[in-house]
This record gives structure tokens, sequence and C-alpha cells, in this order.
């Protein structure tokens, strides 16, 4: 499961990454080493660019950083109630699931992360790791995103939500949970960003060579508490030493 993650670098930094145009236009949040679900989050898209009369232009492609929030809400939902249960979609069947389907295979992103963290259960209490590329290179996590739209007065507005796939987890990864986000190599992120590619079946596999390369770092109990956010959050801790666990608003796992 994704459940947080931290989120570090700026929309500039991001877009240079990804190859992409910060297209946030002054909206995104600043740095969040605590992300939790229906915060608002960056995310890479690639769509068909509009011309001012709304008309596609089906030769070229537009790579963009954009600002959506976390938790996806159906297009078809009759409100946004249920958005903080729908964080992550399972990529075993995220192309059957009527309320992801659509977006998988018309509505792709890549939902940049500096690592995610996980609980491993324990004697009591939970431990928390972060867990994270060795250098200072960005997870390209897969997600779908959705439009919703909502009614302010006389006026409708888009609100965009989105999602974060998951998949059994491999490797290392095991010894922590058995699930973790489909964390995309580099060699997919074209693909997985096509707008005209509407079966990414063969994408949904996750990465050996990703999963070798992360690191499992034991983190403080601080992270459980979403109150808590800074870099600390990251930094190791010895096995057995974390503080006291502080109540959440999520579950853990």
């Amino acid at each position: 499961m994704c459940g947080r993650y931290a989120s570090t670098k700026n929309p500039a930094l991001l877009a240079a990454e990804f190859d992409a145009v910060d297209a946030t236009e002054g909206d995104a949040p600043g740095p969040d080493y605590n992300v939790a679900p229906t915060k608002s989050v960056p995310a890479v898209v690639e769509r068909h660019p509009r011309d001012a009369e709304g008309v596609v232009d089906e030769s070229t492609t537009e790579r963009t950083v954009r600002i959506m929030r976390w938790g996806l809400v159906p297009h078809w939902a009759k409100d946004m109630s249920g958005a903080a249960k729908m964080i992550n979609a399972r990529s075993e069947t995220v192309l059957e699931k009527p309320a992801y389907r659509d977006s998988a295979a018309r509505r792709r992103c890549i939902v940049p992360a500096a690592g995610w963290y996980e609980w491993q259960p324990g004697e009591g209490r939970k431990q928390p790791y972060f867990i994270h590329p060795g250098d200072d290179s960005t997870l390209a996590l897969a997600g779908i995103w959705s439009v919703w739209w909502q009614q302010e007065g006389d006026e409708r507005k888009p609100v965009i939500t989105c999602a974060v796939l998951t998949a059994d987890a491999i490797g290392d990864m095991r010894e922590v949970h058995h699930r973790m986000p489909l964390v995309l190599p580099r060699d997919r992120w074209a693909a997985w960003l096509d707008p005209d590619l509407t079966d990414p079946k063969s994408l949904l596999e996750p990465s050996l060579d990703i999963v070798d390369a992360l690191e499992l770092r034991p983190v403080s109990t601080k992270v459980n508490s979403i109150r808590n956010n800074d870099p600390s959050l990251m930094d190791a801790v010895p096995l057995g030493e974390a503080e006291k666990p502080e109540p959440t608003l999520f579950g853990l796992s």
C-alpha cells in the first residue's frame, strides 16, 4: 500500500527531471515530508494540447507538471466523500473496476515522490520505514487521474484528483509489507503517459531492478501523525528507539 509519502522537489525541478513543462501556475504546495490522503500533490501528465477554441491537436503532445488532489473521485460520483478511501488502485484490477478503468485507459499520470513510508508489524506497535532511492533521484509512482465537476453557486469548477497504483510487493519490499506502489522505470515513462495508449496491461508489472535499488530506512514514529511535517521524518533511527506512536487520522497499512 501507499498511504503516506514525501514530495520534496519544487515543480521546476520536477519538470526538468521528467522532461516536462511546469504548468502549476503558482498553485503548487511547498515541500511535504508527510503527504497524506486528500492533500494537493504534483503529478506529471501528457496530453494533446487544445487551441483557444478547445480544438484538440492530435498531431502532438505536451507533458506538464500539474497539481492534483490525492484521492480519486470518479467523474460520475455524487460527491467527494469517498476520496480518502481511493488513494490507491490495485494494478491487478485497475483495468476492470468501474471506478478506475476509464482513467487507467485514458488518464494516466506519474506521481513523483522522494520515497514512501510503510509500517512493519512488530510487538506492540508498527515500525515505520522510509523507502527511497539511494541517490537524489525521484521515484515515478504510477498513477491515474480523473476530473470531477464541483458546483459552486452558478459555476461548475473542475477538481482534478488522482490515485497511486499498487502491486504485490517483490524483493526486499516483502519484508515490510505485502503491497507496494507500482514504481515505473524510466523506460516505461513515455508509454505510461502516452494518451493514445489505451491498454497499459504490459506496464503493470513491478520492476525488480527498481526495487533492488531502493533503501529501507527505519524512521521515527513521529511520521504516524500528519501534524508532523519536516525533513527529520526521513532521518534514520536505530530500531527499537523510536518515539511513542501518536494518534493518526488514517490507517497505516
